[in-house]
């Protein structure tokens, strides 16, 4: 399959067009996944989508072989996802509303409970921009907070006020569906 993928590559670099539909066919799911986790609406996910990969072949020529192809093309979608979020919003996209007295939890010990995927997925579209954004950096991309605040030029306090913030939208959200009584 890496040889493959090479190949694919190469290809792409040649504007072969076989080439380009192998790669857009081995990485769409997971990259339409992730237009779909930041994006609020499936059209806008599908418009992202579409125009992070005229990018992926524009810059494909700039891919060293060097560490792993599928990041490669995440920074790149990620990227185009953020710059799209930027431009929708007219004000700052993330409020900057850090209080240094709040409690942040990294990793919050929660019993499990069962959700189906695509109702986890609605409520995550759900969130507000700055805190589905900040959540899907932190939880999905495993990206730290210091990553988060210079990628979203932002605060890593804000960073961390955004993501505790859509935990809690989250966690509501969810024990509502399951008749479960918030403390």
């Amino acid at each position: 399959m890496k040889d493959d993928l090479e190949k694919y590559i190469r290809q792409c670099m040649q504007n072969n067009r076989e080439g380009q539909l192998k790669i857009y066919q081995l990485f769409s799911p997971v990259l339409y996944g992730i237009c779909l986790k930041y994006m609020k609406n499936e059209d806008d996910a599908k418009d992202v989508f579409q125009e992070a990969f005229v990018i992926v072949f524009q810059k494909i020529s700039q891919y060293k072989f060097e560490g792993s192809f599928e990041g490669w093309l995440k920074r790149i979608f990620i990227n185009k996802l953020i710059e799209t979020l930027n431009k929708k919003k007219k004000e700052s996209f993330f409020l900057d509303v850090f209080d240094p007295d709040t409690d942040f939890i990294e990793e919050e010990e929660l019993e499990t409970i069962p959700i189906e995927q695509e109702k986890l997925l609605e409520y995550i579209r759900d969130l507000p921009d700055q805190y589905r954004t900040v959540f899907n950096l932190y939880v999905f991309e495993k990206m730290k907070h210091k990553e988060i605040a210079e990628l979203l030029k932002i605060s890593e306090g804000t960073s961390k006020s955004n993501l505790n913030r859509a935990k809690g939208i989250l966690q509501k959200r969810i024990l509502s569906i399951k008749n479960f009584k918030i403390a």
